[in-house]
């Protein structure tokens, strides 16, 4: 037999003010902080976040402060956590805040999903955290909560099966607003931390008594797996272009798609193509080192195998419209993609020796 749902919320409530997490620098009252975390955390791990949130307020300490920065400065304090299209939203979102709600975020969950970037369980998470708003979330990990304890079958991602997760997380919300704090962290805390995918750790749960998944030997079936598709594969040449003076050439990426908005290296489908982007670009007489080895990146929906190909020019000469030359230690300083600044990277750790040599030998 399942937990009633009147039972529900006040056995969260108890085990998180007695197992939850209560030292994460984001649980604070302030509306900026929280929504500046939930941000973050989509798709992200805490122990990631941790590493960039303190940084991030440092130097933007408020919406204002966000608002009024230049979208390189958020992109480059973002660069490292993926998911750019997050930093782009943040961005818009604060311009937003300041410009048409006088710098104050709204305090109900209908005000916040109109934010760029913010979905429903997103604003109903700042909502309850920041305004005490008494509102259901439904992220990844309650989403494994509900459908492990209520034994609700199909994957979560259909949108019949989720939109009967959210009238469930609905119909369990506790009776009385001031709880809102403690239930919601407490279901985020019980989905990262005890409900977890691999192995969960039933006997510290609170909702172990009535759990179907429990119950019915399914923990590892539920929730129910997204069909399975084949992981496309991608592969693009990375121009790795430097000058003899240390320069490196970056283009500007379009504002949507992957790396949307960042500093990235040019990039070309085949080797076949790299005489005519030469050329076009006026640098039909620069010379090329052997191609470094093939780097696997992983993007949530395929594979991309980039294979970097450095190449010098005696002068930092002008290129194509999109891109400019940047001293090797400003280019670090920018909005990249990982993979990217892993490759600038190696330039500044000696590797641009080896490519120098290998552009000797080739004289």
């Amino acid at each position: 037999m399942s937990i009633p749902h009147s039972e529900f919320a006040p056995r969260v409530i108890a085990w998180q003010r007695q197992h939850g997490r209560h030292g994460l620098p984001w649980q604070v009252s302030d509306p900026y902080k929280i929504w500046l975390s939930e941000i973050m955390l989509q798709q992200t791990q805490v122990s990631t976040v941790l590493g960039y949130y303190s940084a991030f307020l440092q130097r933007f300490p408020d919406v204002a402060a966000l608002a009024a920065a230049p979208v390189d400065d958020v992109l480059a304090a973002w660069s490292g956590l993926g998911y750019y299209s997050r930093a782009r939203n943040l961005h818009r979102a604060a311009r937003q805040v300041v410009e048409q709600h006088g710098g104050q975020f709204p305090a109900d969950p209908a005000g916040l999903v109109s934010l760029p970037g913010i979905g429903r369980s997103t604003a109903a998470a700042i909502a309850a955290f920041a305004f005490g708003q008494r509102t259901a979330i439904l992220d990844g990990n309650v989403k494994r909560v509900l459908t492990r304890c209520y034994g609700v079958e199909g994957w979560p991602g259909d949108k019949a099966v989720e939109n009967q997760l959210w009238t469930l997380a609905e119909q369990l919300l506790p009776r009385d607003a001031a709880s809102m704090v403690a239930y919601t962290q407490g279901l985020m805390d019980l989905g990262s931390q005890v409900c977890v995918r691999g192995q969960p750790q039933c006997p510290r749960c609170p909702l172990n008594s009535g759990c179907v998944a429990l119950a019915s030997q399914r923990t590892r079936s539920l929730p129910t797996a997204r069909p399975r598709k084949a992981q496309p594969q991608r592969s693009t040449l990375m121009l790795l272009a430097r000058s003899q003076d240390g320069q490196v050439w970056l283009e500007r990426r379009p504002p949507s798609g992957i790396w949307g908005g960042l500093w990235s290296l040019p990039q070309l489908d085949t080797p076949e193509a790299l005489p005519g982007w030469l050329a076009q670009a006026g640098w039909s007489h620069a010379r090329l080192a052997p191609a470094w080895p093939a780097v696997q990146h992983v993007f949530t929906h395929f594979r991309l195998t980039l294979t970097p190909q450095p190449l010098m020019l005696e002068h930092a000469e002008p290129g194509p419209d999109n891109g400019q030359w940047w001293p090797l230690e400003q280019a670090l300083a920018l909005g990249l993609p990982a993979p990217i600044r892993r490759l600038l990277a190696e330039c500044g750790q000696g590797r641009i020796g080896e490519m120098q040599k290998n552009l000797d030998l080739d004289a």
